[in-house]
């Protein structure tokens, strides 16, 4: 399989930096002391399954605790420190940075030079890839470090010969899986890491980060904290215009439910179904999965997003996890088998109208 286009990875964001290469840490600093004891403790469980909401900083957790363990190899040594920093300038940090330290391997869905566009699972050939990365001498001293980005990503094959490895795993090694829905990964995976998850991030750390690394004014990174609702990642896109207007045209497409508006949901389509437009198909993903998690727990609608609730009677939590199954799949297969994403959307949106008669 070819390389991916330099600097890019499947969860990449335009102008923000890769996990890898983040030296900033917006999450709790319990979090960080956490691994800093385990780490110092002797009591390093050889595989971390990393879980919580799609970006809020797990990815960045790993490569941080990535850099600390291999600036400080031995853990007897390791400095009693309150956090996972490490000064950027180190050579540790450069190699991590460039995605060039041979003591690293990262596990994700590979690149299709022929199709320009990542595959829609992480194969068991990228889990293969362990093989050799464990079976041939370090490159360096110290730890040896598998990075799972993300095992929602693996298909049953992979999963499988992921676990075989954490059954038997190498001497001198770390295994940082990363999940965003933990509880689906197969329970014996599950059985065999220590479970780490994190807390999705504040408004105001997020809109700290937005103030320290995005050009936008003080009101727009505001809202877009707010509307990110614990994400960093969804909180970048609400900065974008594109972004902006899917969010208010499925408020105006859902406003309505049962009832739907079939021009703002024609509007949606087009907007999402842009060839290309990746970003939009997942931000539209998000929007959706956000407001089936409200109404599951008869949450308001969050004003900023200006979504008015939908006028029907309560309805069951079973009939919510059904609908919610029903899009995933379909989203999965769209991804998979490159379907018409517009066709995708007024199909999502026909379901979510009529879960409210029921």
């Amino acid at each position: 399989m070819a390389e991916a286009p330099e600097a890019l990875a499947p969860d990449a964001i335009d102008g923000w930096a890769l996990p890898e290469a983040q030296n900033d840490w917006y999450g709790g600093s319990d979090v960080e002391r956490l691994l800093v004891e385990a780490y110092r403790g002797g009591r390093m469980h050889h595989a971390w399954l990393i879980g919580g909401p799609k970006g809020i900083g797990k990815a960045t957790l790993a490569y941080r605790f990535a850099r600390f363990a291999l600036t400080h190899p031995d853990p007897a040594r390791a400095p009693d420190a309150a956090t996972l920093a490490v000064s950027p300038e180190t050579a540790v940090a450069r190699k991590i940075a460039a995605g060039s330290h041979p003591n690293i391997l990262t596990l994700s869905r590979p690149y299709d030079e022929k199709n320009k566009r990542f595959l829609a699972s992480l194969s068991i050939d990228e889990v293969r890839r362990t093989i050799p990365f464990f079976g041939s001498t370090a490159g360096e001293a110290g730890w040896r470090i598998a990075i799972v980005d993300s095992a929602d990503d693996m298909n049953v094959n992979a999963a499988n010969a992921l676990l075989k490895i954490l059954e038997e795993p190498p001497k001198r090694s770390l295994f940082l899986v990363l999940s965003h829905s933990p509880g689906r990964l197969l329970p014996t995976i599950r059985s065999r890491c220590r479970r780490l998850d994190l807390a999705p991030l504040s408004v105001d750390a997020i809109e700290t980060a937005l103030t320290e690394h995005a050009d936008a004014s003080a009101e727009l990174r505001r809202f877009a904290a707010e509307a990110g609702r614990g994400s960093l990642r969804r909180a970048i896109r609400f900065l974008d215009e594109d972004m902006a207007a899917i969010g208010r045209a499925f408020s105006s497409a859902i406003a309505s439910v049962p009832t739907l508006n079939a021009a703002a949901a024609h509007a949606l389509g087009d907007l999402v179904g842009q060839r290309g437009a990746d970003e939009a198909f997942e931000g539209f993903q998000d929007l959706v999965f956000d407001w089936l998690a409200r109404r599951a727990r008869g949450e308001a609608e969050p004003p900023e997003l200006g979504i008015l609730p939908p006028a029907a009677a309560a309805v069951p939590l079973a009939s919510w996890a059904e609908v919610w199954e029903k899009v995933r799949v379909a989203s999965a297969e769209v991804e998979a088998l490159n379907l018409d994403r517009k066709q995708f959307v007024l199909s999502t949106l026909t379901m979510l109208a009529r879960a409210t008669r029921m």
